[in-house]
């Protein structure tokens, strides 16, 4: 038994001094303020950790807590109507707490000053009362649970927070949170643990760190896309970079401008189960790519993770079975609804929720797909075909009898099917995030096209170049944007929080 403490001994907390709110005018202040707060608290976690993994007697319980930030407004005068966030809707103190503000600095400097900007009124920093679990503290790719000897008769949940799932949720975002009486309103669709455990699964999932993450993602369901993707940025690199600084890949493995190799050789022996790529730009304008392989689970568990990371769109481009037998292979599918039979958002995001096309994103997509084939105004029809993209569960679900599938197929006026399309655009309206769908038909299996290895191999070997250089002249299109006109206030319910 460990003798440094008897488990029935009652321990006194240990916490770094008190922090006094403090009240600023300057966004930047604030944001410079929050990150000493949570330095400072992550790093008197880490240090007493690291202490009694050392022999040090365990005398105590160690807590810290996250920072928040908080706005309080008695008005109900109106802000631009046009913008979609920046602003509360009613009266009230609000507050949010925040992680790796070093991460989320653009970000949170953005969404204070919108604030200020809107109701004119100061931000304050204080102390929130939610423990930072020491797992987070660590952050991305530490390994608290293998340096803990020293915690084996001493359960490490009596000397340190750890991650609470039963705080851990989707009700603000899912707009099912109700604040008790007398406590703030939320300012963010995430609290910070919700997010610390994205990032912790980000790493996990795609091998990659949450900072190399940019502002518009492409999710694909084809290694063929990913290898093209390293092809065309290898080479961008190689080149000079053309405004981007660098290329990630999984392992955090960069290439810089200028250069025809990574900066070092330690590539993964393995890929993640959802590997991801970045093209890095100034201020996270950049493009990252994902791997998400095949279903809605998937789908789903990607997009929960990166929508924390606040992007200004995210793409599918993948693959599809066309439905309707004047489709050629190759053909293209820009989604403009969805039929959702995936049933992996049903708790989230009830079935008879609508998913609306984003104008923006739509026709970003159309004019890209114009532009990189050279097909306009009605001979884009030729090629392409907009309306309902069905997304569903089961893969072999013409294996079974096909009349109730084929009746709602067709009811629903669907032209393609997929397995990951419906799930990734009702995340981003779930989670606020612009998003948009543009398949490439692959089989047609109630017409007999059905792909088999020759015709993949020439599928592949033609379309997916062109494919991916049309989802990347979308993204190009979309960054060109100004933010406020890209975040639709379509995905705004009747009682948002103010930072997007």
């Amino acid at each position: 038994m460990n003798k440094r403490i008897s488990l029935l001994s009652p321990l006194d907390t240990s916490s770094p001094p008190p922090f006094q709110p403090q009240s600023f005018d300057d966004p930047a202040k604030a944001v410079e303020t929050l990150t000493a707060l949570y330095e400072r608290n992550t790093a008197f976690l880490i240090e007493s950790f690291s202490e009694l993994a050392q022999g040090a007697p365990i005398s105590s319980r160690y807590r810290a807590f996250y920072p928040q930030v908080s706005i309080e407004t008695t008005s109900y005068g109106h802000v631009d109507s046009r913008l979609s966030y920046g602003h509360v809707t009613a009266p009230g103190i609000y507050t949010t707490t925040v992680t790796r503000p070093k991460l989320f600095k653009h970000y949170l400097k953005e969404q204070l000053s919108l604030l200020m900007k809107s109701h004119n009124v100061p931000i304050v920093v204080s102390e929130s009362s939610t423990p930072i679990p020491l797992h987070f503290a660590f952050g991305e790719g530490a390994h608290v649970e293998a340096s803990t000897n020293a915690f084996v008769d001493v359960p490490m949940r009596d000397i340190f927070d750890t991650p609470d799932l039963n705080t851990t949720d989707d009700e603000i975002a899912n707009g099912e949170y109700i604040p008790p009486p007398g406590e703030p309103s939320p300012l963010a669709p995430f609290t910070a643990q919700r997010i610390d455990y994205s990032l912790a699964r980000l790493s996990h999932y795609t091998a990659t760190h949450a900072e190399h993450f940019q502002n518009f993602v492409l999710f694909t369901n084809y290694q063929f896309y990913i290898d093209e993707f390293c092809g065309w940025a290898r080479k961008l690199m190689a080149e000079g970079g053309d405004g981007y600084t660098a290329f990630v890949e999984p392992g955090n493995v960069v290439t810089l401008p200028g250069s025809n190799a990574p900066d070092t050789d330690a590539a993964l022996t393995r890929l993640p189960q959802m590997p991801a790529y970045h093209l890095k730009k100034k201020g996270h304008a950049g493009i990252t790519m994902i791997n998400i392989g095949v279903g809605p689970s998937n789908a789903k568990t990607i997009t929960d993770h990166v929508a924390v990371l606040r992007p200004h769109a995210w793409l599918m481009l993948g693959h599809c079975a066309g439905l309707r037998n004047s489709q050629r292979l190759g053909d293209y599918v820009l989604a403009h609804a969805y039929m959702r039979e995936d049933h992996v958002l049903d708790d989230d995001l009830p079935v008879w929720v609508p998913i609306p096309a984003l104008a923006e994103v739509q026709v970003a997509l159309e004019a890209a797909v114009a532009e990189i084939t050279g097909y306009e105004g009605f001979e884009l029809k030729r090629i392409m075909r907009t309306g309902t993209v069905g997304t569903i569960d089961n893969r072999n679900w013409e294996l079974r009898d096909q009349r109730g599938p084929v009746k709602r197929l067709s009811q629903a006026r669907a032209i393609a099917l997929d397995m990951e399309s419906a799930t990734i655009a009702a995340n981003g309206f779930r989670f606020r995030v612009p998003y948009g769908t543009l398949l490439c038909v692959s089989d047609k299996p109630l017409h007999g096209e059905l792909k088999l290895p020759g015709m993949a191999t020439a599928f592949y070997r033609t379309q997916v170049n062109q494919h991916l250089q049309i989802g990347i002249r979308a993204v190009q299109k979309l960054a060109a944007m100004p933010k406020e006109a890209l975040h639709s206030r379509k995905l705004r319910s009747f009682f948002e929080t103010a930072f997007q």
